[in-house]
């Protein structure tokens, strides 16, 4: 194995994460097949294993809906007046979150079986870095549920499907680039945030997760959005989709949460997914009355899902450049898609043979 991926080291330089000593792996040409045969196999093997049919998304809803996720509440959609309408406001998705659960109830998808669909979004507020770009690609996910199924032992089934396709593509993929040694673990291991911060008391919420990634490889990281004992949450979350307030049968809140890896390139987690049981409606009164927004349940999508409309789902998103960026042992976003980086990023990454597309 090449010595970088070990990473023995690394350097930080601004807010980038330089490896000392990388090299790609991969040339421009191989890394554009790659992607293809990683994008074809795991979106192929996400439709089988959670039995879900593609359907076709939007780029942008009409403002005012509550159906744009909201995701941590303070980043701005890019809005857009549509001259056909009056000159009312569209926006640009962040996810598709509230919007899948829409479709599961119009095209009448019963329990066992979902959709998922190709979104992309521009989130003009994240801080540019080695896995953040103002542009998002992710496979979106959707599935119908039975009341019986809203608990923790659901949400691991379904976390384990997953992460079987996940190393099945990894496989796939060494069978064409045998340089891609697989590192993924035969198990992705299960803790409760809460769990996470009785271990490391003193440590932030990332410094948390590197921890735990290094340790096991492959982590689901369960109950994220509500406050812990500390009186924080792990992280943040909208309170209109993901159940992150409802006791499991563990004794913990929250039946949601993010698959983590170990990133051996960047030495430190690397959040691939968020996922979750979806809210019901007893739990979306309590989170939008936890997070003071119960001014929501007016809003369109707000209504119909207190109305008994909407299907009991289960759901999320699965970072397509992200997974492409770990599985090619990347160092940076911009070397699987095509973003916008300052010309400091682009002269930086150019100096330490990190190339940008």
């Amino acid at each position: 194995m090449n010595n970088h991926l070990l990473c023995i080291s690394i350097v930080m330089i601004n807010n980038l994460v330089i490896p000392k000593g990388y090299r790609p792996l991969l040339d421009l040409k191989q890394t554009e097949h790659a992607i293809t045969v990683i994008k074809d196999s795991f979106q192929a093997g996400l439709s089988s294993e959670l039995r879900l049919r593609r359907v076709t998304a939007p780029l942008f809803v009409l403002k005012g809906t509550g159906i744009n996720d909201d995701l941590n509440g303070t980043e701005r959609p890019v809005t857009f007046p549509v001259k056909d309408l009056g000159d009312q406001e569209a926006e640009i998705v962040h996810s598709l979150a509230k919007w899948k659960r829409m479709v599961l109830t119009d095209y009448d998808i019963e329990p066992g079986y979902g959709i998922y669909t190709d979104m992309n979004a521009i989130r003009p507020d994240e801080i540019l870095d080695n896995t953040h770009s103002i542009y998002v690609d992710q496979w979106d996910w959707e599935r119908s549920i039975t009341e019986e199924d809203r608990n923790l032992k659901f949400l691991k089934k379904i976390v384990k499907r997953i992460y079987e396709v996940l190393k099945r593509t990894e496989f796939i993929l060494y069978e064409k680039y045998p340089q891609l040694t697989p590192l993924l673990p035969s198990q992705i291991h299960f803790i409760h945030s809460e769990e996470l911060l009785q271990r490391y008391p003193q440590l932030s919420p990332k410094e948390r997760e590197d921890l735990i990634c290094k340790e096991y490889g492959a982590v689901f990281l369960i109950g994220i959005g509500g406050a812990l004992s500390n009186g924080e949450p792990h992280d943040g979350r909208a309170p209109d989709y993901d159940d992150w307030s409802t006791i499991s049968e563990a004794g913990l809140p929250g039946l949601n949460g993010d698959i983590l890896l170990w990133n051996p390139v960047l030495e430190r987690a690397f959040e691939i997914s968020s996922m979750g049981i979806r809210v019901d409606a007893e739990a979306l009164m309590r989170q939008l009355k936890i997070k003071n927004c119960l001014h929501r349940k007016e809003l369109l999508f707000h209504r119909r899902l207190l109305n008994g409309e909407f299907p009991l789902s289960i759901g999320g998103g699965i970072g397509q450049s992200r997974l492409c960026m770990y599985f090619l042992r990347k160092a940076h976003i911009g070397e699987i898609q095509a973003s916008i980086w300052s010309d400091e990023m682009r002269r930086i990454c150019s100096e330490n043979n990190i190339p940008l597309v």
